[in-house]
């Protein structure tokens, strides 16, 4: 499969955000993994649960509830959260300080295993991700997917990118642009996609050498209705 070279992206990227020094301005950075290993456990937790309230929901309703569920949730603290008895999720999920839907509050004791079972194995959940290969992002998607609940789809990759592991991102406009250039069709979850996103995604970053999430954001900026 032949790419686009990925100088030709970014200097059309550039042309629609104003020049090379402005679109550099706008590009995520993303934590090295020694920041990522000092992330405590629990606040990836924390991160997953906010996410998966945003789905279909008002992202400001749940940040303006976000006090709330850290207090009612003592912090997302691995070792509670896994203690918990059933009753007490009911409980938790009819207090007026949090939103009030039991499928998404249950989802936090099931992340909560997920993350303990990655303590286990890899000293802590941050180490995981730290470790985990940028030629294989998709790999952690699906780690995240399967071992947990309700991270599938564009919900785990927004919540690594937003602790700061470095990430692509499969939003509308590098969707359209993938698609476009006819390196993927039909479902963009299936395996055959995402195998071919990570080929192409992997092949731009051996080429310019930069991280993931800014090779995915130039390629959003390069098309799509995001002129300046």
């Amino acid at each position: 499969m032949i790419f686009e070279d990925f100088e030709k992206i970014f200097h059309r990227a550039a042309e629609r955000k104003g020049g090379k020094r402005e679109l550099e301005m706008i590009l995520s950075i993303p934590r090295t993994d020694t920041e990522l290993r000092a992330i405590p456990d629990h606040r990836w937790l924390s991160a997953f649960t906010k996410k998966v309230f945003q789905s279909g929901m008002n992202w400001q309703v749940v940040r303006n509830k976000w006090p709330g569920f850290e207090e009612v949730f003592w912090a997302f603290d691995i070792e509670k959260m896994c203690l918990i008895p059933p009753e007490m999720w009911e409980e938790k999920a009819r207090n007026p300080d949090i939103i009030r839907h039991l499928g998404k509050v249950m989802t936090i004791a099931d992340n909560a295993q997920m993350i303990k079972r990655a303590e286990r194995e890899f000293g802590s959940f941050s180490n995981m991700v730290a470790d985990w290969p940028s030629d294989d992002i998709i790999g952690l998607w699906r780690y995240l997917k399967t071992k947990g609940k309700r991270l599938g789809g564009n919900t785990g990759p927004y919540t690594l990118r937003l602790l700061g592991k470095d990430t692509f991102i499969l939003s509308s406009d590098v969707e359209s642009y993938l698609r476009a250039y006819k390196i993927i069709d039909g479902g963009k979850d299936t395996q055959k996609s995402l195998k071919a996103a990570q080929q192409a995604f992997t092949y731009w970053q051996q080429q310019c050498g930069r991280p993931l999430c800014q090779i995915s954001q130039v390629i959003a900026f390069s098309s799509g209705d995001n002129r300046v």
